[in-house]
């Protein structure tokens, strides 16, 4: 299969350790032996501890989203140093780049590509560009609840839904600097419209990768029918 990886700053990156980043690289190292694997790396903490600096220094929201792409991209290097000879050795600055890298036959992983899209937008975007059969969105949580399970005990796992279900549920989401959300909007409507299978799964282990291509039960199902 043609997999697009969203690897979600909160689940790699929540500080910086060279443990989660060698625990992935171990598990990809493993996808990649069977299937084209494609990575988008979040900024993480990181990220948004630049970010709240910067809006406190007045940065507009265009200046901020570029500092939290610098940072996704530098954790994108970090991961490409992890996996060593497996991953392509530059992190793409656009989707065509990364669709070209992609036929190097290594793992191709980035970060955030322009202001206005967060991760989760340029993954569900370069899996609709490379055609991919699969789109994983690794979170700090089991997949999608009904409400944020952090802050709401009813909260409820959802283990199937449909890519509108999706959308109705994150169109009220604030698009700022930094968000941290199960979804984005834009993202969200490119699951729609492309129609590739999304899974939405915890990115604390990533061993939860393996489950997730295999088929097993796991996390959030977002599929175009129920």
């Amino acid at each position: 299969m043609k997999i697009v990886i969203k690897v979600g700053g909160s689940a790699i990156a929540p500080d910086l350790d060279s443990k989660r980043f060698k625990a992935y690289a171990k598990v990809i190292k493993t996808l990649a032996k069977d299937h084209t694997v494609l990575i988008v790396v979040g900024g993480g903490t990181p990220a948004r501890d630049y970010i709240n600096v910067s809006r406190e220094l007045k940065a507009n929201n265009s200046l901020q989203d570029y500092i939290g792409i610098g940072v996704s991209r530098l954790n994108a290097r970090l991961l490409i140093s992890a996996l060593e000879d497996y991953a392509y050795p530059e992190p793409p600055y656009d989707y065509q780049e990364a669709g070209l890298a992609m036929y190097s036959g290594k793992v191709v992983i980035m970060g955030g590509v322009v202001p206005g899209q967060t991760t989760d937008a340029v993954a569900a975007i370069l899996a609709e560009y490379v055609h991919a059969d699969l789109l994983i969105r690794t979170t700090s949580v089991d997949g999608v609840y009904t409400a944020d399970p952090k802050l709401d005990p009813k909260a409820k796992k959802i283990d199937r839904m449909t890519p509108q279900e999706l959308v109705d549920m994150v169109t009220k989401i604030e698009m700022t600097a930094g968000a941290n959300n199960i979804f984005d909007p834009l993202g969200a409507q490119i699951v729609k419209r492309s129609k590739i299978p999304t899974i939405v799964v915890n990115g604390k282990d990533p061993k939860n990768l393996l489950d997730a291509v295999a088929g097993n039960r796991i996390g959030t199902l977002i599929k175009g029918d129920k």
